[in-house]
């Protein structure tokens, strides 16, 4: 029975991970197809986010299984809970990769503003080794790797507020810059919150290695 549980625990963990790998890959093809104006690129972006949305549902049913029928031990509950928890906020970053995607068709290419698409490139540059780190410290689970990855997200914001001061001073020059600018400030707006459920990753390395949640993040998501 044990090891039957072992065995289900282990199959957990490998889909957290590859839906993981799912949710980075999404994440770097969004910003691609956004900045390279690649409409065929966020297309599929957007089609393949079901796939996403699929591994949360069935690691979400897989979890409650396990904790209704095998009444796991604490260190194995906790692991139970992280992946329920965690691929939920994996899923919301799926969402912001669409998000971005879509924004790629709303791009007018008489206003485009090569100096900021190089700041967004620059944050997702950012956003995505975060990410890294913080699914390396899932996989190690090394919670103090965990709590150093989420000071890196003061970074991130500190080139958001670049993007919108930028935005702001050129569509106050120029009138056809103000769709884009918009644009341009939802984008990084959706890579800054996306570097906030990074950090809410971070979080719950944090709780499965110490068993309590440690507030890494300041400010409130939804």
């Amino acid at each position: 029975m044990r090891n039957e549980f072992e065995t289900e625990l282990k199959n957990l963990h490998i889909r957290f991970s590859e839906m993981a790998m799912m949710v980075n890959e999404a994440i770097q093809k969004s910003v691609t197809a956004f900045i390279t104006h690649d409409q065929e690129l966020a297309k599929k972006v957007i089609q393949n986010d079901q796939n996403i949305n699929n591994r949360e549902i069935d690691l979400e049913k897989r979890s409650f299984e396990m904790i209704a029928l095998q009444q796991p031990v604490t260190s194995d509950l906790r692991m139970i809970v992280t992946i329920l928890k965690a691929s939920s906020d994996l899923e919301r970053m799926g969402d912001h990769a669409v998000s971005i995607a879509r924004a790629t068709f709303r791009l007018q290419k008489n206003a485009i503003l090569p100096e900021v698409e190089q700041l967004i490139s620059k944050i997702s540059h950012l956003v995505e080794s975060m990410f890294n780190q913080a699914i390396e410290a899932y996989l190690q689970q090394d919670d103090q790797q965990a709590i150093e990855i989420a000071l890196e997200d003061n970074d991130i914001d500190k080139l958001v507020r670049t993007v919108n001061q930028t935005c702001i001073q050129s569509m106050k020059t120029n009138p056809q810059a103000v769709e884009n600018g918009t644009t341009y400030m939802l984008v990084a707006n959706y890579l800054e919150r996306t570097g906030d459920y990074v950090t809410n990753l971070c979080e719950w390395v944090v709780y499965l290695k110490q068993g309590k949640l440690s507030d890494l993040n300041s400010k409130n998501i939804g």
